[in-house]
């Protein structure tokens, strides 16, 4: 026994060592000054990691516990994520993408009975985002109903839902664009009124509030991305959640193989009976560990990645804060421009954490979207299109499009086809120094000067 508690004591002082020499190290090789930007030199990305010594000391800490799978950093995540939110429930998965997956695969659990989403059964979405808040749509059978979007939020026209809706409605499935919430009251009013699932992708607005709660917080089931250049990061990661804790105990069946059991990692009989219960046509008294009531997945991230999240979620009202003061910074320097281009503008009732700062050049400028990207990228600032633009254009679609029956569009996508025409958009991330923003606004200034008629 003295030799284990000397062992547990020596342990306990080169684990201390170790955590002092990581944040030695971060200050060593990652801490940089604002001051060592070279803007003539150093390209401007249009996001990217930032962080300090707690996440690189928390990623040792974990990788020394040598837990790897979903441990007691996970469940701090979870809670302090659902905290953040004010939801009942956050589950941390590995993508924000497989967040999309499971959210949409849930609603279709035999489970929520007569409500469930069935093959043929369709969903109003737009196509102006991301591909996979669309894909699980697609990948489940059901039928995507596609409306056009609001110009300058890039986010759904509300007055379009009615258009859209038939009696094989079961859901709306929508992203806040670019951090800036969709019109949220009228998207949830038409929802309640026809009895539909409204799932919302928060992966770029973690940390947007609209009529004072956060966004994610709306719908049945909302998700986040924690790949780097969103509001936190874990590196690859996402999460979903909800306040339903019929949706809760699905998600996390889904999540975890598809099981009927809800016992944590590592731990056994949470139920009180594991070996008592009768499922199924499986003989009485199986393992309830071993008993599945959904085809599922193994979509759970490692507590490494959630290692980091527990740091960076300490930091996110900053992070958000920033966002918010860089975006304002362009919007106001770049507002005598508005001839040239569609500015952005938050929506009604809402203060966006933003994701970037989205420009729509007008179709009649003098330029075109493409040559402005050519010369802000040759000038070492990051452009990024709005994701797909139209995604219906886009190869994935050919064979939808060839056998007629694998989308419908309700009216027309002008706007949708605008933005993929003639918009992009710069960084506005926590990273972004006064220099950063400085250069972007100059560069965009006199790329306009040069090119006016």
């Amino acid at each position: 026994m003295v030799d284990l508690n000397n062992r547990q004591v020596e342990a306990e002082k080169i684990k201390e060592r170790i955590l002092q020499d990581v944040a030695a190290y971060y200050h060593l090789v990652h801490d940089r000054s604002e001051d060592e930007f070279a803007p003539e030199t150093e390209k401007i990305h249009y996001a990217g990691r930032v962080f300090d010594e707690k996440e690189m000391i928390n990623l040792a800490e974990a990788s020394l516990e040598f837990w790897l799978t979903a441990g007691h950093f996970t469940q701090e995540f979870e809670a302090k994520l659902a905290s953040f939110l004010g939801v009942r429930y956050a589950l941390f998965v590995n993508s924000g993408s497989s967040a999309n997956l499971l959210a949409f695969a849930a609603l279709t659990s035999p489970r929520l009975g007569d409500r469930a989403i069935q093959r043929g059964d369709e969903v109003i979405t737009v196509a102006a985002g991301f591909p996979t808040t669309v894909a699980p749509i697609i990948q489940f059978g059901a039928v995507p109903v596609f409306v056009d979007v609001d110009l300058p939020s890039g986010n759904v026209d509300p007055a379009l839902l009615e258009k859209a809706y038939s009696s094989k409605t079961k859901a709306i499935v929508l992203a806040h664009t670019l951090g800036n919430p969709f019109p949220v009251k009228e998207v949830k009013d038409f929802c309640d009124a026809h009895g539909l699932w409204l799932i919302e992708d928060n992966c770029d607005a973690l940390g947007s509030q609209y009529e004072g709660k956060y966004t994610g917080s709306f719908g049945d089931i909302g998700t986040s991305s924690f790949y780097p250049p969103h509001h936190l990061t874990t590196g690859e990661g996402g999460a979903v959640y909800t306040n339903d804790p019929i949706l809760k105990r699905i998600l996390l069946s889904l999540r975890d193989w598809g099981r009927d059991c809800w016992c944590a990692s590592g731990t056994d009989d949470t139920c009180g009976c594991r070996f008592s219960g009768q499922f199924g046509e499986l003989p009485q008294g199986y393992d309830h560990k071993y008993v599945y009531s959904h085809f599922g997945y193994n979509l759970k991230a490692t507590d490494l990645q959630a290692s980091i999240g527990c740091a960076q979620i300490e930091k996110l009202p900053r992070f958000i804060e920033a966002r918010r003061k860089n975006w304002q910074f362009l919007r106001s320097q770049l507002d005598s421009l508005s001839e040239y281009f569609i500015l952005p503008e938050p929506e009604i009732h809402s203060v966006p954490a933003w994701f970037g700062f989205l420009l729509t050049v007008r179709e009649n400028a003098p330029f075109t979207r493409n040559e402005i990207v050519r010369f802000l990228e040759v000038n070492q600032v990051q452009t990024r299109m709005l994701f797909a633009g139209n995604l219906i254009k886009h190869p994935c679609f050919d064979s939808l499009r060839n056998n007629g029956n694998g989308y419908r569009i309700a009216g027309d996508l002008v706007h949708t086809d605008q933005i993929m025409n003639c918009s992009f958009w710069i960084g506005v991330y926590p990273g972004m120094s006064e220099k950063m923003l400085d250069k972007m606004v100059l560069l965009i200034r006199n790329f306009v000067k040069e090119n006016r008629r």
